[in-house]
Parts: structure tokens; C-alpha cells; sequence
């Protein structure tokens, strides 16, 4: 159980697994970790935050089942015929919660395949709510109408990273500044006490074993940081 820093909420992580067989052949892997969450000041965001969570998981257990598992079977009974071993699939989906402050939920999803090869590959979504409206916070709620926000936080993002290569200069790809632009999304981005954190995707800008590149917005750079009504 994840406990948040006002006693009257609690995140509960559940666990789900699931294994699918073909000629009593495991061939695919289903993991699913997520929180089901209690806010009892906030019933309606409760209820809003658990059936978006409850949709995400429908629909990732519903790729999973049906386009992956054909997939998985499609290639063990290949390999069945080549003389080949196969190693199953697999289809992991797990929920990090990252802030649960004040009237504020942020959480970030890793949703994993294995498909064959060397590594798998990870894909990262997230979602922050303003648990007072239960309305989803988007980037530009931190920053005052009019602003060019998209400019101040990508110039912040190159700001860092240019930091960070004269310390580590191979830490991300050579073009790295022209990927950063390429790839840059307001979307990408999940909120924790200490401000926002803008992330990259697996490979964007940065080699595999980098993992997601994130980069964490100081918060006097918001013209509102996060501030609950009252």
C-alpha cells in the first residue's frame, strides 16, 4: 500500500497475472500492477481516477489477448516447424504513482513487450489530476494565459541536457539537441512534490541502456506551480 502525505487517502497497488497457453504451450505472459485509490474529501476524483485507471488496463489486457497472443502463437508454431525454441511473449503493464499531495494525483505507466530479440520494448504514458475538480492538468495549468510555456520548458530541457553532456558526454546521441526538439511533448509529463517531470521515450534521444531520459522543471520556473483552492 503507497501512503500518501495526508492521512486520509490511501493507494492500494494491485496485482493482476494471467499465462496463455497454445497446445499446452505457454506462449504469452500477462503482468499488471496498478493502484486503486481512496480519497474520501474527494469521492467524485476517486471515482474518476480508478475508471480511467479500470479503462487503461481493459484496453491493455485486450491488446495483450488478442493481437499479441496471436502474434505469440503465430511465431512458436514457426519455430515449431523450424526445429526452433521458442520463448514466450511477454506483456507487462505497471503503474508508478508520483505524487498524492494535497489535492493533486500524478501517476506514470510502463506498458512492456516482449516479442523475441535482445530486449524488450517499454512504452511510458501518464496522467496527473486535479483531484479538487477531477479534471486531468495539463502542462500549460502551471504557467499564465498567453505564455509561450512550450519554449520556456524546451529551452529548460536543453538547458539540462547540454548540463549534463559536458559531465557525461556520451550520455545521449550525438544530435541530441536537434532529437530533443524532434520529440518533445507536452504530454510526456507527470507531476511529483517537487514540480514536474518532462520525460523521452526508450531510444529517442538517448541509447537503450539510458532508460527514459527525464528532466525535472524547477518550480520557480512556473508562473503557477501547484496550488489546490482554500
Amino acid at each position: 500500500m503507497y501512503a500518501s502525505e495526508e492521512e486520509d487517502r490511501c493507494i492500494v497497488m494491485c496485482r493482476f497475472a494471467k499465462s496463455f497457453s497454445k497446445d499446452g504451450t505457454e506462449v504469452l505472459t500477462l503482468k499488471i500492477e496498478y493502484p486503486k485509490v481512496d480519497f474520501p474529501d474527494f469521492r467524485r476524483a476517486e471515482s474518476i481516477v480508478n475508471r480511467c485507471i479500470r479503462a487503461q488496463i481493459d484496453r491493455f489486457y485486450h491488446y495483450a489477448s488478442t493481437v499479441l497472443y496471436r502474434q505469440a502463437v503465430f511465431a512458436y508454431q514457426n519455430q515449431q516447424a523450424d526445429g526452433a525454441p521458442f520463448h514466450p511473449y511477454d506483456a507487462v503493464m505497471k503503474y508508478e504513482v508520483t505524487c498524492a499531495k494535497n489535492c493533486f494525483f500524478s501517476v506514470y505507466r510502463d506498458c512492456y513487450e516482449f516479442t523475441g530479440g535482445a530486449h524488450g520494448n517499454t512504452v511510458r504514458r501518464s496522467d496527473t489530476w486535479n483531484l479538487a475538480t477531477g479534471k486531468n492538468v495539463p502542462l500549460g495549468c502551471f504557467f499564465r494565459p498567453g505564455a509561450n510555456y512550450r519554449r520556456t520548458l524546451l529551452e529548460e530541457v536543453l538547458r539540462q541536457a547540454k548540463e549534463n553532456m559536458e559531465k557525461c558526454p556520451d550520455l545521449y546521441f550525438e544530435d541530441y539537441q536537434e532529437l530533443i526538439r524532434r520529440y518533445f511533448s507536452l504530454c510526456h509529463y507527470y507531476l511529483t512534490p517537487d514540480g514536474p517531470v518532462i520525460y523521452y521515450q526508450l531510444y529517442e534521444i538517448a541509447p537503450y541502456a539510458a532508460g527514459f531520459v527525464t528532466f525535472s522543471i524547477p518550480k520557480d520556473l512556473l508562473d503557477c506551480p501547484p496550488k489546490c483552492p482554500g
